[in-house]
């Protein structure tokens, strides 16, 4: 509890303004408890910290050196492709893609038809407009 001398000092100091009324504004409506107290909830302090410590933690893999064998059953599966190009074979196909922002990278697999190779490109175009590097190809099949 304060002491008689603080409970002075206090009125001396602030008397003129302790009997007053709460002061209301003519211009913006009172706020709620909810909103008042969303104004001191914690913040972010480091803009893009959050993010970059999920982007650190996703996990990438590694593009796999392929054997001989492998390389040559994928030219065959190639060569098939462009003999019957104008028949759009259907195929499978596991490739790897580059990570744009580390490291590694991801194997995916497309199921679905040939509509196009560039063959100075080295490309595989799809029909759902899919484009593949015929260099991140590491397994291929043809129905």
């Amino acid at each position: 509890m304060s002491s008689k001398k603080e409970q002075s000092e206090v009125e001396q100091r602030y008397g003129d303004i302790l009997t007053l009324s709460h002061p209301v504004s003519k211009k913006h409506p009172r706020m709620s408890r909810e909103e008042r107290a969303a104004q001191f909830s914690p913040f972010a302090a480091l803009n893009g910290y959050d993010e970059a410590v999920e982007e650190t933690g996703r996990l990438t893999d590694e593009k796999v050196v392929m054997d001989e064998s492998v390389k040559e059953q994928i030219n065959e599966c190639l060569q098939y492709v462009m003999e019957h190009i104008k028949e759009q074979p259907k195929v499978w196909i596991c490739y790897f893609t580059e990570d744009e922002k580390k490291d590694g990278g991801a194997y995916q697999t497309v199921n679905g038809t040939v509509k196009k190779m560039k063959v100075y490109e080295r490309q595989i175009i799809m029909t759902d407009g899919t484009i593949i590097r015929m260099d991140d190809i590491c397994a291929m099949g043809y129905e």
